[in-house]
């Protein structure tokens, strides 16, 4: 006999599902992935940990500081710490615009809590890039240093990118929002995306002259992904917004 709507019922069709839609069971299961959210909000929400990101992200810098005075950074240590100084910029800021897609996918909004460090370690390792440009390139000659940067397309564009971040990392604390505004602090450091297009450029130019692009193909992936992420959110939002009725 087949009941409406669907087939006939079999031997089994009397028995109590494993787990009811409200049973205890599939109650408990559904709790298990705001329980382990709530616990890695928890560890993120940890006093040690703002104080071991910052020494984390300290090591490179200190790497390179070794290897400088220990005499391992090769035949070019200059290069090399040019170079260094500049991925880890680049790397940075990839990192501090991960930070918002990573919370809002896994709920770990605690993360939100290391963007602002995250950010300023980026600004340094950028004046560290450019300093170690200036000093063991240029010997500090501000003349040769102006020359060069208006002679050489990707000097120039990474010199853009670090003034640009100089405002942002300038009011990245609680009394500049405070004093300019939620509106006009959230528009100053959009910023940002334009930063990090910049330095791939820089980083894609520079790399030109040696014809090699396999870590530039690596930046722009993750660039691309993180830039597209937020303007498919924008676009959903946009579209989402109610539209006023026409008289």
């Amino acid at each position: 006999m087949q009941t409406l709507g669907g087939p006939a019922a079999g031997p089994g069709a009397l028995r109590p599902a494993a787990n009811p839609p409200h049973s205890p069971q599939r109650a408990a299961g559904s709790a298990r992935p705001v329980n382990a959210m709530a616990r890695i909000n928890g560890w993120l929400l940890h006093p040690a940990v703002k104080p071991a990101v910052f020494v984390l992200a300290l090591l490179p810098f200190a790497s390179l500081l070794w290897g400088a005075v220990a005499d391992t950074l090769g035949p070019n240590p200059a290069e090399a710490l040019i170079r260094g100084t500049g991925d880890w910029t680049l790397r940075f800021l990839c990192l501090t615009l991960t930070v918002t897609p990573l919370r809002t996918v896994s709920g770990w909004h605690a993360l939100a809590r290391l963007r602002r460090m995250l950010g300023l370690f980026a600004f340094f390792y950028g004046c560290c890039h450019f300093l170690a440009f200036a000093w063991l390139d240029m010997g500090l000659d501000i003349g040769a240093i102006l020359r060069d940067i208006a002679k050489r397309p990707f000097i120039l564009v990474g010199t853009l990118a670090l003034l640009l971040m100089a405002p942002l990392a300038a009011t990245s604390f609680n009394r500049a929002v405070k004093a300019l505004g939620a509106a006009r602090w959230q528009a100053l450091h959009r910023a940002v995306y334009a930063i990090v297009l910049l330095g791939l450029l820089h980083f894609f130019w520079m790399r030109a002259g040696k014809n090699d692009f396999a870590e530039v193909g690596v930046y722009a992936v993750v660039i691309a992904l993180l830039l597209g992420w937020r303007l498919r959110r924008a676009w959903q939002r946009a579209t989402a917004r109610p539209r006023p009725s026409g008289k």
